[in-house]
């Protein structure tokens, strides 16, 4: 009695977790692939700015969330490097939209 009482103890410990991402609607698998997609997004903006040379890849910082909505912030030295940098973003596959949050540098 106590070996079955500890063994359903158990099992209900080990599947709570599960059941909480079935609750969410989410797998793990699908959680992983949204993680590794805004990745890929954050990736792929940070090289559209190390291509351009308006566009300072190292004073703009770019989040991805899992709905492909990417926010910028950071220092641009012009209004025209923040609008490029804006408009860079959007160009990139998978961006749903950008935010931005470019503070424009005053000499």
């Amino acid at each position: 009695m106590n070996r079955k009482l500890a063994f359903l103890v158990s099992l209900a410990i080990f599947t709570a977790p599960v059941s909480l991402l079935a609750a969410d609607n989410k797998t793990v698998t699908q959680s992983v692939k949204e993680g590794a997609s805004d990745a890929t997004i954050t990736t792929k903006v940070k090289a559209a700015y190390a291509k351009d040379k308006d566009v300072s890849m190292m004073n703009i910082k770019v989040d991805t969330d899992y709905k492909g909505v990417v926010t910028l912030s950071g220092n641009a030295k012009s209004q025209m490097e923040a609008d490029k940098a804006v408009t860079l973003a959007k160009n990139v596959s998978g961006v749903t939209s950008v935010t931005s949050n470019i503070k424009v540098q005053s000499n």
